[in-house]
């Protein structure tokens, strides 16, 4: 039986929910972090909110861990590369909290506008203050919005009833998207220099953080009022205290900090700037929701194998998961590898799926495919964003099914991809319940892959197998596995060999100087 523990105080429905599913459940809450890495090796899966951190070190421990569940949405208390390393299958809950968060929001705007808690706090001083503090009204004004997710369009929605315009800046949002919650989508510098109002609504990552920063402050329209509860950190804390101080800023209202718990904050004790405790998700409604949500997805996940709302891996079907397990490992492989070589611009990526395959769920099929392609050069990419994250780029993206084979095997995947110089095309098949290429632009070969591999593209002469194995025997790097084919014309060859050791720039420089050779590189999976 699957073994789950709670590391955070989450409602008593979740433990009923665990055992109905038949996995069993311990709740051991406050840990510090070397108290978990003691257990946690006992668990196939941990059920989280915003306190546990879950670090390498704990990961390292967490031997027979397979999934993390946040109950909630934001995910930055996770390691997630580091989970994903080891195998370890993150959710989340996006849409428990959604609709709460969105309140808040909205609610700390108008409190922000009206000044009501500085007014609340003077009443019942015994001040009758009723002049000191004059609002502004919502009505009519421009709200931009950062970010518009789940959260964000629920506060988009709830902003037109109050008949504000908003303005969105949001690079994964499509036009589509865009025109359907009646917004208008916009670069950055048009919303900080149009927005009365700033609502914040993205996740805390490298291009996000400081995303409002000492510049992009002094961008902002004189006036301008700043609502975040989405994340600490996405302001500079120490910059928007400078601009309401100056006078740029009219004020703030902020539910998240950088550091939590927020014990002292530069902002704090400001006249005009609102806080709370990170209470956007804290409802009786959500807080029942999100720990029923992930409580079923995890269940579901360690039981029948299904993935609902997890971060590093697309959604899967119960029914569907075992059968796509070979080859959603093969379609990362052929991803990852067509990634490696690609060195100038993508334009486009067209996904081929025949025979057995073709009759699967192909959906996280691609997007595994697009991970590993744009991974190389987009390292935040995952497996649930890679689609969006292509389509905003511009990149065009294909899929076709066909019963018939164009091969021998009972199943064929192609991915090919054409960028600002060439168009390469990589097959593979599932072979024995493992990944195996077959075609590499043409060059029929049958190969696995290896942690590390060398790609090898040389002009189909003799010596190339004497002059590779000689330098790679110099270089004290053993040989695994040498794989060879080349195309119908024998003119055109490609050898792939899998290696123990890793190769240095300067030795893949050596072998691409060897005679006949078009190509050498490196390739990791």
């Amino acid at each position: 039986m699957p073994k789950v523990l709670i590391s955070d105080k989450l409602s008593p429905q979740a433990i009923d929910i665990f055992k109905q599913g038949g996995v069993e459940v311990d709740v051991k809450t406050g840990l510090a972090p070397d108290e978990l890495i003691k257990i946690i090796g006992d668990y196939d899966g941990l059920a989280i909110r915003s306190a546990t951190k879950v670090t390498p070190r704990i990961l390292d421990a967490a031997k027979n861990l397979k999934v993390i569940g946040r109950a909630g949405i934001g995910v930055d208390n996770v390691d997630v590369p580091a989970a994903t390393g080891r195998g370890v299958v993150v959710m989340n809950t996006p849409f428990g909290n959604s609709i709460t968060t969105a309140e808040h929001t909205i609610s700390l705007m108008m409190a922000l506008a009206r000044q009501i808690p500085q007014a609340n706090a003077s009443t019942h001083a015994g001040k009758w203050e009723k002049n000191k503090y004059m609002g502004v009204e919502l009505y009519g004004k421009v709200l931009g919005m950062i970010g518009c997710g789940n959260i964000g369009s629920i506060v988009a929605d709830r902003a037109q009833g109050l008949k504000m315009k908003v303005v969105v800046y949001d690079p994964f949002l499509s036009a589509e998207r865009a025109r359907d919650l009646n917004v208008e989508k916009v670069e950055l510098d048009d919303l900080l220099k149009r927005a009365d109002f700033i609502t914040l609504h993205t996740p805390l990552n490298d291009s996000t953080r400081n995303i409002l920063n000492k510049e992009r402050l002094a961008q902002c329209k004189k006036g301008v009022r700043i609502v975040n509860c989405a994340r600490g950190g996405l302001i500079d804390e120490c910059a928007l205290k400078d601009a309401i101080e100056s006078g740029h800023v009219a004020g703030a209202a902020l539910d998240v900090f950088e550091k939590e718990p927020a014990e002292s904050n530069p902002l704090f004790g400001l006249e005009n700037v609102v806080c709370t405790p990170h209470l956007g998700a804290s409802t009786t409604e959500a807080q029942e929701n999100v720990a029923v949500q992930v409580a079923e997805q995890m269940a579901d996940f360690l039981v029948n194998g299904a993935v609902t709302n997890a971060i590093n891996m697309p959604s899967v079907s119960a029914e569907d998961a075992k059968k796509l397990k070979p080859y959603l490992e093969l379609a990362g492989k052929l991803g990852s590898f067509a990634g490696q070589l690609i060195e100038t611009g993508l334009k486009s990526v067209v996904i081929e799926y025949e025979g057995r395959v073709a009759g699967l769920n192909t959906k996280p099929l691609t997007a595994v495919a697009l991970e590993g392609l744009l991974k190389p050069q987009i390292a935040s990419v995952n497996m649930v964003n890679a689609p969006v994250i292509a389509r905003e780029r511009g990149i065009e993206i294909s899929e076709t099914k066909r019963d018939s084979l164009s091969s021998h095997y009972q199943s064929l995947m192609r991915v090919t991809v054409t960028t600002d110089k060439r168009t390469r095309t990589i097959a593979g098949t599932v072979f024995a319940g493992a990944p195996r290429i077959v075609d590499l632009h043409g060059v029929k070969l049958e190969a696995s892959l290896g942690p590390i591999m060398l790609f090898v593209h040389n002009e189909d002469k003799p010596g190339l197998v004497g002059g590779v194995g000689s330098l790679l025997g110099e270089h004290k790097v053993n040989i695994a596995n040498f794989q060879l084919g080349r195309n119908e014309g024998h003119d055109d060859a490609v050898a792939l060999i899998e290696v123990d050791q890793e190769i240095d720039s300067a030795l893949v420089d050596k072998v691409a100087k060897l005679p006949n050779v078009k190509q050498a590189k490196v390739l990791r999976f």
